[in-house]
């Protein structure tokens, strides 16, 4: 709808951008507003401040600020206009009246009068009452208007004030406003929303608690009505408060005496207020406007009444003070404002018994400015009130005045007793209001809806009555008890549940986290989050209670931050409740929570007030009609109702009974399991074995049941309650498919059959997506509940969390640890890593129990989808289930035989069981697309729902258990965020077309509240993406989909919605996440490179890193595929920019090597051919260039605490590597006539340079000649880091735009390879220089070393595992053959003494007795110079080295020598060092110890025995022989006790300790667990490890 025709009120944020374009805003600044969801309202109150911090120019704002500020002041001239034209009668009176609710103090004056209240525009003045036009409003139960002119009101005006109800006079509307002209400039100051009404004051009740709000309206100034219901008179009072005493109190005693007197003489109770505006004195304001005044001493005013002496006659002093009651000071409350303002009000009651028979003249008091005091009127004047006005009574109508009093003072009498005849007060139905409030009008409570709880101080007697809220579904809670954890709410809460407690400063998000992280870090969703708004009396840090006004001050702005990020980034609206439960009297700051969660909530729709004392309500209510209208609050709030009937009433409307669940026990019993417990392990979903059996049945209608079971046939995710009602025979069984036998035949075997029993077991389900793989595992969960403890994986914790929660789930309330239940954990979408490393966790737990166990003390189930289970299946089938989407004949007749039972179904639509009816199709893909062409047959491919279509079913398709959030979708339709009760969803689907509507499926997020759109089946979003980019080609979906700035900028739900966009542009396919493939691209830039072309996928990808931030890892893939394609310049162009925004990110670094890298490659196999020298010196460079940015991202990668990137080195050696093959084939450096490239190591490792390249190649010599060290640095590198970790796998970093280009997946034998490849081109005998000879001879003899495998630990240890011992013997000799005959005199470099001392270790496991073996002692000798200059930074590997050989030995260290033990010590204390510096902060499945050798019987070399020595010794298969390391089992084989030495030891505070050659060496326990508490001895299998010295097994002694 155009904005033109809109009220400002309703603009949304594109309204808004129409206007500002309108008038000539530059682009980037409407976009920054619009970004900022600058919407009518908002527009209204923008400011300069607000806009400069934009970073908006002046010329700019003004311009903005003026043209604003005239279209407010030609909406209110039109505004004005409208109200000249109340006197149309198809104005609805409930439009301008809004609720008619009356308190019982009013019914009981006004008792049951259905009357007429004649409601004047304004006072009639002299000037402009021609066209003066008044409202006559009747109410029955619906409302009619008449309106009258002013003739007709003036005639009749008697009557109409006799027949005025007092209902009426106390409600008005701003468009009873004055009309005529108004000052401009007095609009902003007094801009009143419309239709904002006030009530009075109760006539003559002084209640503190009572309060008006600044700018709302009172009823227009009325004339005698019954007598009894007070008339009203206003005075603006603005000036006149601002006076000295002397003329202040003349003028209140003026107004306040002239208007009483008027009352008195014709018998009628009235109030004058001082501080609403009369619109005769205030042009500008609206008639009955409530501003306040300010009132510096309030006996200025109490005082003015003692005018009341001077100015009445003495007979009727007495009397007049007996009518005039005392100024009552009623406090003028405005929203975040701090001044205080009052009106100042007087009750005038001419009680018959006082005024009877008397007559009142009054001389007036008047302050003469020229005297400078006060002077009285010479005459007494008679006033009476007439209309609206007081007026003095004309002589010639004095005589029938005063003949007329006592006719006055009769009906005086008779009102009087009349409203003394009190109605009885009827009760209201309280308890029925609490249900519908509560339920919506159903028999019980939603238990989907969250509540946040709202309180203040609960006294002892109603902490009895809280009991509801341990039943409720609490998300969080705003406490104002500062005692709430010794003896309040949170106390008792404490003992059901499991909470986190916050200070408002927690949730304001200072270190600026994403909504996801942050969510995360306060545990919402987990937990209860329990909010001491105002500090806690019991806590020991800062956070102290303090008074309000420094609440306000320092407290305030956390509250606002708070409620806004709950209501804006958290919690959909319509998905929660907000209760305020005021249990003791209110302060302001819980007026002030009130007033923040109804602006964000958009009203009163979703807050509930229950407030047992009438007081604290009244108090509460009165502060809070600031934002909102007592009758709203009224209409939402539970008063006067016990508390404990009110606990009684809600915990009878819950929908589940309140039963204990239970858990299975080992002894074939159940024990309870409290919700307290429960809530402790939270990382598991616990099926219990009575789940769901608290529901109470009788409540659900035969309605509700067939949607929870269409529900799950449409696609949803099958739930607890689907088996039970099932079990109930409420429903149809749940389909079993012949896979579920299969997994019980399994579980089985594992539990019961003869294979051997390990602590954790694991069983796969690999499913096609769609063919019932997870309702499969959930059938075996719910099969078994009663048997094992079953529970569903969280797999969003951590799995440290969840290995400790299962731990727990197992042993709780168990006697027999070692026999408890196993427990069957489903986990669900898991990756490999994932699962592995909960197992490990898991069997670690286990073995510290030091137990063995009989059955299983685990079952991970895990559920996977796959396109190929049936080739998984294959590869482990005792522990495999495939599940695809064909059917067996038997499966057939059971889908056939459901859908006809369903279509029984009353009110049964094929749609409602759409995916069920694919799956009974096999998901075949003629009936899919079949099924889609049918669907979108004459769908309207223009329309914004059809573009979400398309949106939906690109992310559904590419992205895995992707989806739109529902708020997402609303804002992309134009809906706007509802929040009026059921309309929400409704109105959401309503808007869609027939076709969206089949195939969109609403679900809610378990761990968070989100409600989420996507596509009822994967396959189907395929074909509707196949089907509608016939017309527009993928590409452009998505580059229609980065320019929707309403999706990209809507705030709710924004973490997910912008990962899902970031994976469907740079989440690459990985084969060990389960995917089908490793790509080497996001799936759907293949798809779009493939299908359309790579310039397509190159566009896409550019303008994805421009809509979308201008992401570092964008430009990194956008480098990746230019030289994919072989596009260099562009790819050198993108890796560059990707440096620029990361320029110490070690994965952008590595990609940019790589561009170079990719780029040598290229150019010497296509190129090399027909190379000129200067395309050689080209190429030569771009490797050089490769060699740089790998050497920068190594440095990168060493200061990176959370990852471990050695691509850097692998891409150093690699181009390195063909960079001396490509130099040994130019003809500068011939090869000598053995072949060998003499000439080039020559120029590589001296001074020399061949003359024809000297000059050509002078920027180049410098960097080649420190080639071969920069190789062999890489290659060390390599070879140390490899010598740390235990496998082979490398792990790929989890962030798939960080990933590594190039993966080495065995990076032992590349090393092996490579080293091989290096040592072969400077292993050349060529002419030596006389002076450099030495050197150059020991260089040689490295490189030859190097050449045989002897260059490196990795390389030399790698003999080991070789399978032909053999040769690596005769390898090792010939390598120890290379080293001078006397090391010791001749001295080797450190590096070589490293290597040479490893060879002889290795050669001494693999064949003790060679004679190339040196003695023990000698070795030792050797390795001393380690130690003994220890401030050389040496690698790791000397220090192994020193533990191996300065471990005790039996026959040569038989007399105690403490430097022994500092040699030991010292190198034990370096390698923990530098292992914590290599390993950082990675998961702990990335540094695992590895023990390379162990501590063996006998002396000297033949003790130190290798782990491969001892795998020989392990029977069976490779998969068989992991399982006995892992679950300890290879200790218990006879041969390995046999060839191993156990240590003895000792405990104390959980360390371990051992003796060394004289003092304590303390030594790393391989499990942490293992470590027996208290003080034991032990003994233990001493392995030796790079992080030091590692106990197997330890053993307490018996």
């Amino acid at each position: 709808m155009d904005y033109k025709t809109l009220p400002l009120a309703e603009w949304n944020e594109s309204h808004v951008r129409c206007w500002l374009e309108s008038i000539g805003i530059k682009k980037e600044y409407v976009e920054k507003l619009c970004e900022e969801e600058v919407t009518g309202p908002v527009l209204k109150e923008l400011d300069e401040p607000f806009l400069k911090s934009m970073g908006m120019k002046g010329g700019q704002i003004h311009m903005i600020t003026r043209k604003r500020n005239e279209l407010l002041e030609r909406l209110h001239k039109n505004a004005g206009a409208d109200s000249a034209q109340a006197d149309n009668p198809s104005i609805k009176a409930s439009e301008v009246l809004g609720s008619d609710i009356t308190t019982n103090d009013d019914k009981k004056r006004v008792k049951n009068r259905n009357s007429a209240v004649s409601v004047k525009a304004n006072a009639p003045t002299e000037e402009t009452d021609s066209d003066l036009k008044a409202l006559s409003i009747t109410q029955p139960e619906s409302f009619h208007v008449t309106s009258y002119r002013k003739g007709s009101l003036e005639t009749d005006n008697s009557r109409a004030v006799e027949e005025t109800g007092k209902e009426h006079t106390e409600k008005t509307m701003s468009t009873f406003c004055r009309r005529g002209s108004r000052k401009s400039h007095s609009l902003h100051e007094n801009t009143v929303e419309s239709l904002t009404l006030s009530k009075f004051r109760q006539f003559k009740n002084e209640d503190i608690n009572f309060k008006y709000v600044k700018n709302r309206i009172l009823a227009p100034e009325t004339g005698v009505i019954d007598l009894i219901t007070p008339c009203h008179e206003y005075k603006s009072f603005t000036t006149a408060a601002k006076l000295d005493r002397q003329r202040l109190q003349a003028k209140f005693a003026y107004e306040v005496i002239r208007y009483a007197s008027a009352c008195m003489n014709v018998r009628t109770n009235g109030t004058i207020h001082f501080g609403v505006m009369d619109s005769v004195e205030d042009k500008g304001w609206k008639h009955g406007q409530i501003a306040g005044i300010p009132v510096r001493d309030r006996d200025i005013y109490v005082d003015a009444l003692d005018y009341i002496e001077k100015c009445f006659e003495p007979s009727e002093q007495d009397a007049a003070r007996n009518c005039i009651h005392p100024p009552i000071f009623t406090e003028v409350i405005q929203k975040d404002s701090q001044e205080q303002y009052f009106v100042v009000e007087v009750d005038i009651e001419p009680s018959s018994n006082t005024v009877k028979g008397k007559i009142f003249q009054v001389r007036l008091p008047r302050f003469n400015e020229h005297s400078n005091k006060v002077i009285f009127d010479k005459s007494p004047v008679l006033y009476q009130r007439v209309g609206t006005k007081s007026e003095p009574v004309k002589n010639e109508e004095l005589v029938a005045f005063i003949q007329g009093l006592q006719e006055k003072d009769v009906r005086r009498e008779k009102a009087e007793s009349s409203s003394n005849e009190d109605p009885l007060e009827i009760s209201q139905n309280l308890g029925r209001k609490l249900s519908v409030l509560f339920t919506d009008g159903k028999n019980y409570m939603n238990d989907s809806l969250l509540y946040i709880l709202v309180t203040n101080s609960c006294g002892k007697e109603d902490l009895k009555s809280v009991n509801f809220l341990m039943h409720m579904n609490i998300f969080c809670v705003f406490d104002f008890d500062e005692d709430s954890n010794v003896s309040g709410v949170y106390a008792k809460y404490k003992e059901h549940h499991e909470t986190r407690s916050h200070f408002l400063q927690n949730y304001s998000n200072e270190s600026k986290m994403s909504t996801t992280e942050f969510q995360k870090h306060l545990g919402l969703f987990d937990h209860t989050s329990w909010i001491f708004c105002n500090g806690r009396s019991d806590f020991l840090g800062d956070e102290k209670p303090c008074d309000e006004d420094t609440w306000i001050r320092t407290k305030k702005k956390y509250l606002k931050k708070a409620i806004s990020f709950i209501c804006d980034e958290i919690l959909p609206k319509g998905s929660f409740v907000v209760l305020f439960l005021l249990l003791s009297p209110v302060e302001k700051p819980i007026v002030d929570t009130f007033q923040e969660f109804y602006t964000e909530m958009n009203g009163m729709d979703y807050i509930i007030c229950i407030a047992e004392s009438k007081e604290n309500y009244e108090k509460w209510a009165n502060l809070a009609q600031a934002s909102c209208n007592i009758e709203t609050l009224e209409q939402r709030s539970i008063v006067g109702m016990k508390l404990s009937h009110v606990d009684a009433t809600i915990q009878n409307m819950l929908p589940s009974a309140i039963c204990p669940r239970h858990l299975p026990v080992s002894t074939r019993g159940l024990c309870v399991l409290p919700t307290l417990e429960e809530e402790k392990m939270s990382s598991l979903e616990i099926l219990c074995a009575d789940e769901c059996d608290d529901i109470k049945l009788d409540l659900l209608s035969t309605k509700e049941i067939q949607e929870i079971e269409r529900t799950f046939y449409q696609g949803r995710k099958v739930s607890w309650k689907n088996f039970w009602l099932a079990d109930k025979g409420s429903c149809g069984e749940v389909i079993e498919r012949e896979a579920c036998e299969e997994v019980h035949k399994i579980l089985d075997d594992i539990l019961h059959g003869s294979r051997i029993r390990y602590s954790v077991a694991k069983l796969k389900i690999f499913h096609q997506p769609g063919s019932g793989g997870s309702t499969i595992a959930r059938q075996v969960l719910w099969k078994r509940r009663k048997d094992l403890r079953c529970a569903v994986v969280k797999s969003s914790y951590p799995i440290a969390t969840v290995s400790k929660h299962a731990v727990n789930f197992r042993e709780y309330d168990e006697n027999d640890i070692k026999n408890s239940l196993p427990v069957l954990l489903l986990v669900e979408d898991y990756d490999e890593d994932y699962l592995d490393e909960l197992k490990n966790d898991l069997m670690d737990a286990m073995a510290a129990r030091r137990s063995h166990f009989s059955k299983p003390c685990f079952i991970l189930l895990g559920c996977k989808r796959s396109n190929v289970p049936e080739k998984l299946c294959k590869a482990s089938p005792l522990d495999t289930v495939a599940v695809t989407h064909k059917l067996t004949d038997q499966e057939k007749h059971l889908f056939k035989t459901k859908i006809e039972n369903l279509e029984k179904q009353k009110d049964f639509k094929p749609e409602f069981i759409l995916t069920f009816v694919l799956m009974s199709e096999e998901f075949n893909e003629t009936y899919v697309r079949e099924f889609v062409e049918h669907l979108l047959q004459g769908i309207d491919l223009s329309s914004p729902v059809t573009n979400l279509m398309r949106y939906v079913a690109l992310l559904n398709f590419y992205v895995h258990n992707s989806y739109i959030s529902l708020s997402h979708c609303e804002a992309f339709l134009g809906l706007g965020a509802y929040t009026e009760k059921r309309v929400r969803e409704y109105d959401f689907k309503n808007n869609l077309s027939e076709q969206a509507r089949v195939i969109f499926i609403e679900l809610r997020e378990n761990t968070t509240c989100i409600s989420s759109v996507h596509i009822i089946h994967y396959l189907v979003a395929k074909e509707i993406l196949h089907q509608l980019s016939g017309s527009q080609p993928q590409s452009q979906i998505a580059m229609k989909l980065l320019q929707e700035k309403v999706l990209l900028n809507h705030r709710f739900g924004r973490d997910e919605f912008m990962k899902f966009i970031r994976d469907l542009f740079i989440r690459r396919d990985k084969k060990s996440r389960g995917d089908n493939t490793d790509s080497l691209f996001s799936p759907f830039i293949e798809h779009v490179c493939k299908v359309e072309d790579c310039e397509k996928g190159i566009e896409v990808l550019k303008t994805a890193y421009e809509c979308l931030g201008k992401d570092a890892f964008f430009a990194q893939q956008l480098a990746r595929l230019h030289y994919n394609h072989e596009k260099f310049e562009d790819a050198e162009y993108w890796a560059g920019v990707a440096k620029s925004h990361l320029p110490n990110d070690s994965f952008i670094l590595d990609t940019e090597g790589q561009v170079y890298r990719k780029w040598f490659s290229f150019t010497v196999d296509k190129k090399m051919y027909e190379a000129t020298p200067g395309g050689i010196i080209q190429m030569i460079e771009i490797a050089l260039k490769a060699m740089k940015c790998f050497r920068a991202a190594q440095q990168a990668a060493k200061s990176e605490i959370d990852s471990m990137n050695n691509a850097g080195y692998f891409g150093e050696v690699e181009v390195g590597c063909r960079l001396l093959k490509l130099l040994s084939t130019l003809e500068v450096f011939p090869r000598n006539t053995q072949g060998e490239h003499s000439e080039l190591v020559r120029y590589l490792l001296t001074d020399y340079i061949p003359e024809e390249i000297k000059k050509p190649w002078g920027k180049l010599h410098s960097r080649l000649k420190g080639l071969r060290q920069n190789i062999y640095n890489a290659l060390d590198w390599i070879s140390e880091d490899l010598s740390y970790f235990q496998t082979d796998k490398n792990q790929n970093k989890e962030n798939e735009a960080e990933e590594k280009e190039e993966l080495v997946y065995n990076p032992r034998k590349w090393l092996k390879r490579q080293s091989e490849v290096y040592a072969k081109f400077f292993t050349s005998e060529y002419p030596m220089e006389e002076n450099n000879a030495e050197p150059e001879t020991q260089l040689v003899r490295r490189m030859n070393i190097y050449k045989y495998g002897g260059g490196s630990v990795t390389t030399i240890l790698s003999f080991l595992t070789d399978s032909k011992e053999k040769r690596s013997i005769e390898k090792l000799e010939k390598i120890i053959n290379f080293y001078p005959d006397d090391p010791q005199k001749e001295r080797l470099e450190d590096i070589d003494l490293i290597n040479y001392i490893l060879c002889h270790i290795t050669l001494a496991c693999l064949s003790p007795g060679s004679s190339k073996l040196l003695p023990f002692q000698t070795l030792r000798e050797l390795s001393n110079r380690f130690f003994k200059q220890r401030r050389t930074a040496f690698p790791a590997s000397a220090h192994f080295l020193l533990t191996l050989l300065y471990w005790p030995d039996d026959a040569l260290d038989k007399e105690p020598n403490p430097d022994k033990d500092d040699i030991l010590i010292s190198a034990l204390q370096t390698m923990k060092r530098m292992h914590d510096i290599k390993v950082k902060n990675i998961a702990p499945r990335k540094k695992k110890i590895y023990t390379h050798f162990f501590l063996g019987k006998g002396s000297g070399l033949r003790k130190i025995m290798h782990k491969t020595r001892i795998d020989k010794l392990i029977d069976g298969s490779l998969n068989d022989r992991r399982m006995k390391w892992q679950h300890g089992d290879v200790w218990n084989i006879g041969k390995i006790r046999d060839v191993l030495r156990r240590v003895s030891g000792w405990t104390e505070n959980g360390k371990l300790f051992v003796q060394g050659h004289v003092g304590q060496i303390h030594i790393v326990a391989l499990h942490f667990d293992s470590v027996p508490q208290g003080n034991e001895n032990v003994t233990f299998y001493l392995g030796f490890s790079f992080n030091g010295l590692v106990a197997h097994d330890i053993q307490v002694n018996k």
